[in-house]
């Protein structure tokens, strides 16, 4: 079966709700790795708040319930108001199934806000291990797909 879709080759498989979040971390769910050749984790910051900061990573655990801890070389640079302004930027994390740590086999994408009540949120896209629509294995929260 050829894929000629973008939406048949990647799925929506994390959310991070757009939103003005204040100062902490908003995690997406559990990405179980075992079903996805790469995934992208791309962070979406609107307007920052003064002196706000927004950081970004993957972090890995060997259950979907357990104790998430960051993956080695997946965080973005932090981003900032202050100085060079970063608001209304984008940036992303790419992961490859063979780049997870050993013995782990869920991922989370982690964003979290420094500071000051910022707009922000993510998705996560995710490339099947097996040729087959992608779309087959997006969120639930998906309402529409136009191809």
């Amino acid at each position: 079966m050829a894929l000629n879709k973008q939406y048949e080759e990647w799925a929506l498989v994390g959310v991070i709700d757009p939103d003005a979040y204040t100062a902490g971390e908003q995690l997406t769910a559990a990405i179980d790795m075992s079903k996805w050749e790469d995934i992208l984790f791309v962070v979406l910051v609107g307007d920052l708040g003064t002196n706000a900061t927004v950081d970004a990573s993957l972090k890995a655990s060997a259950t979907s319930g357990g104790t998430y801890a960051a993956i080695s070389g997946k965080a973005i640079t932090q981003l900032t108001q202050a100085g060079t302004d970063k608001s209304n930027t984008q940036a992303y994390i790419h992961l490859r199934g063979d780049e997870m740590p050993a013995g782990k086999y869920y991922v989370k994408g982690s964003m979290t806000v420094g500071t000051a009540t910022s707009d922000a949120g993510a998705i996560v896209l995710g490339r099947p291990r097996k040729i087959k629509p992608a779309s087959d294995n997006d969120l639930a929260s998906v309402g529409e797909i136009v191809g």
